[in-house]
């Protein structure tokens, strides 16, 4: 399908309130006050596997694949219409993905200067969304037929798989991703043995390239929202969780390497959330939870990094967890409660800060 071929566009608090909970689920996985005592299903997954905490980077930038979509179609119909060129929207994309990068970046530099004992680290959470945000929406001005683009997405996913059979390994330290980030990254890696050279990151170079698919999925997700079709959403869900369980037995479900399997089996959960919460919000009506983080998504993350920072590098972090948190929930109902707690205030915070920005009709934006 031409993805110029659609209706008047929509505002979907949907996509919205998804964006919103995805950042909030983050903070949460993010802010535990015990990291010796964090609640199994908070935690990653050690290295195969998936935990429901793995599920949150993936959704986010499904969202940024649904919301590039929905704001980039109006546009480009409008240029075709109008017989006008789509450089400006070549620089807005590129432009609005350098800043999401720099600002990650810069967030490292904050962590670095006010953390002690901390290590400078390149790239991360919002430098890899700004770099699928270019290329995804490259693709979309450029390539434009949803078609295509599906052929490229099945192309990247059987291509990096390809690559990581041909390295030998999926283990850590032996698989290729591990080894480019070992040789490129080195010490501006999340992780660097200075003994033995070797690194780990898990917003790497090579698998942000399968991290694009995610948002290319979300893209596909945005069109059946727009063209009014959102059963394709549950459909498309069926679909990849069947290519991805066969998939995985044969390449494991893996967030560090974002395996091709993991690609689908993540878009497979967000389709069916995607779908759910447009029944309930967009069709239903009902109240839009979330919404709040969702419209300043990148201020509350920001913010919620800088706030640990401060808290971390200030030496408050550990006393105001223990006599706060630890002191009174540890002994009655355990070290993971009192831990889980502390990230749950943590993000209601900012759940209440966020609220308090829209209701005043305050939006940041990079």
């Amino acid at each position: 399908m031409n993805m110029l071929e659609v209706k008047t566009p929509q505002r979907f608090l949907s996509v919205d309130a998804l964006r919103g909970l995805s950042v909030a689920a983050m903070l949460l996985v993010n802010s535990a006050g015990d990291w010796s005592h964090v609640y199994p299903w908070l935690e990653h997954a050690s290295w195969h596997g998936v935990t429901p905490a793995d599920f949150i980077f993936p959704f986010f930038l499904f969202i940024v694949g649904v919301s590039l979509y929905l704001a980039l179609t109006p546009k480009l119909e409008s240029n075709l219409a109008k017989g006008l060129s789509n450089a400006e929207l070549v620089h807005t994309v590129v432009w609005r993905g350098m800043r999401i990068i720099a600002l990650g970046v810069l967030l490292h530099f904050i962590a670095y200067a006010l953390i002690p004992g901390r290590e400078f680290r390149l790239m991360g959470v919002l430098q890899r969304i700004g770099i699928c945000f270019i290329v995804a929406g490259l693709l979309l001005i450029y390539v434009r037929r949803l078609s295509v683009l599906a052929m490229v997405s099945g192309v990247i996913l059987l291509f990096y798989w390809g690559l990581l059979s041909v390295a030998g390994s999926y283990e850590p330290h032996l698989n290729l991703v591990d080894q480019i980030d070992s040789k490129v990254l080195g010490k501006l890696a999340y992780s660097f043995d200075v003994r033995t050279g070797l690194a780990q990151e898990p917003e790497g170079l090579l698998s942000t390239l399968p991290a694009l698919v995610s948002v290319l999925l979300g893209v596909f997700a945005g069109a059946s929202l727009r063209t009014g079709y959102a059963q394709r959403l549950w459909q498309s869900a069926i679909l990849y969780a069947i290519l991805a369980w066969a998939w995985s037995l044969y390449l494991p479900l893996n967030k560090q390497l974002w395996t091709s399997s993991f690609v689908l089996c993540t878009a497979s959960f967000a389709c069916v959330a995607l779908w759910l919460a447009h029944r309930l919000i967009d069709r239903a009506q009902w109240p839009a939870i979330g919404l709040s983080f969702g419209i300043n998504a990148i201020a509350a993350y920001a913010g919620s990094w800088i706030l640990t920072c401060i808290l971390a590098g200030t030496g408050w972090m550990s006393p105001l967890y223990q006599l706060y948190f630890a002191a009174p929930l540890a002994s009655i109902w355990g070290a993971e409660f009192s831990s889980f707690i502390f990230a749950a205030s943590f993000t209601g915070f900012f759940a209440i800060l966020m609220y308090v920005l829209r209701r005043v009709g305050w939006r940041f934006s990079i």
